[in-house]
């Protein structure tokens, strides 16, 4: 039997049209996953970049200026580095837990982005316990840190590993007590609502102000839960070498660093959807959408605006950890769990209870 030509082309192209739509399907699966993590990633190289200019300032000298302009790719420089360095095991450790112990610290966080709205159509899930989850997923990270440090068979990477342990479980109270008085002044816990919660009043809607103690105690307690200066006790280089992280190097150690800017990241974001108004301003920028009618038309100005104002509010906010860094002196453990468990927890506490009180009041 005897095809014609035109009737084997038309079979080629279809074939070729079938091919190309199943590519086209895989394409437009893979992107709502490498999206948010490239643009996480990229957050988190403009962290590092920040920090650097930031206590090169601080310290009056000359910062990161050769790799790219201004030293904007030192960053991924250093990656690159880590990347194609040799992992080292310890002879005598437990190479299973040495091994999974920085990708739960690291995947832990990741999962904490999902609940993170950049606007209110701009999140990935949008849970009724939003900012719970946030928390029920973070205190995963510390088991990760406590496996690498146990897994080690390094006594100084044990104890940074229970350090970090008690840090958190020490801390993690105290936050999630100032999250639960937010929750009550929103009557929700999902953080597209919060946000919304705070944009009836404009700027002075702020959590900032109606919970100013709550503020204080979040931004203490988020400081501790990221291991940042003065509660880097885990990893004090002058009393343990490096914790939990001692014993690692390549790609691995580049995970234990790429998950304490992650944490940094996420709970800036945090802290800016819990008390700063989310992606919300006080000045008014509603006639730019109908000057350009771009809204009514597409629907991706708004959006776009939101993002923006988010992340401007996140890195203005990340200048304080920063400063504090090159601030503070290092506490000792006894002053660190002191101040969680004798201090902050009976204000969280009492906070938690003024909130509850005037919300019954204002039924």
């Amino acid at each position: 039997m005897i095809i014609d030509t035109p009737e084997v082309q038309d079979i080629n192209s279809f074939s070729r049209f079938e091919f190309l739509k199943e590519t086209y399907g895989i394409i437009w699966t893979l992107i709502p996953i490498f999206t948010p993590v490239l643009g996480i990633t990229i957050g988190v190289l403009v962290i590092v970049w920040l920090e650097r200019e930031i206590s090169a300032g601080i310290q009056q000298r000359i910062g990161p200026e050769y790799a790219g302009p201004l030293g904007v790719l030192q960053a991924l420089a250093d990656g690159s580095k880590l990347l194609f360095k040799e992992n080292i095991f310890p002879a005598r450790g437990e190479t299973l837990l040495f091994s999974i112990g920085p990708s739960i610290a690291v995947i832990s966080i990741l999962v904490s982005y999902s609940v993170v709205p950049f606007s209110s159509h701009l999140v990935l899930v949008d849970l009724n316990i939003g900012v719970f989850l946030w928390i029920a997923i973070s205190s995963i990270a510390p088991i990760g840190l406590l496996m690498s440090g146990y897994g080690s068979n390094n006594k100084y990477s044990f104890l940074g590993g229970l350090r970090a342990a008690a840090q958190s479980i020490s801390y993690e109270i105290p936050l999630t007590l100032c999250v639960l008085s937010i929750s009550l002044l929103s009557n929700s816990s999902s953080t597209v609502d919060i946000v919304e919660a705070q944009s009836k009043y404009g700027f002075w809607g702020w959590n900032l102000w109606r919970q100013p103690i709550g503020f204080i105690i979040f931004l203490i307690s988020s400081l501790a839960e990221c291991e940042r200066l003065p509660f880097d006790l885990p990893e004090a280089e002058e009393e343990l070498v490096a914790g939990y992280q001692t014993e690692y190097s390549g790609i691995k150690f580049g995970l234990f660093y790429v998950a304490s800017y992650l944490n940094l990241l996420v709970s800036s974001l945090f802290v800016t959807v819990l008390y700063l108004g989310g992606w919300n301003i006080s000045i008014p920028y509603i006639f730019v959408f109908d000057f350009f009618e771009i809204n009514k038309t597409y629907g991706v100005f708004e959006p776009t605006i939101s993002m923006f104002i988010t992340l401007a509010k996140t890195y203005l906010f990340l200048f304080i950890p920063i400063t504090t860094r090159w601030t503070l002196p290092r506490l000792r453990m006894d002053q660190l769990l002191n101040l969680g468990w004798k201090f902050l927890l009976p204000i969280s506490l009492g906070n938690l209870l003024l909130t509850t009180s005037s919300q019954l009041f204002s039924l």
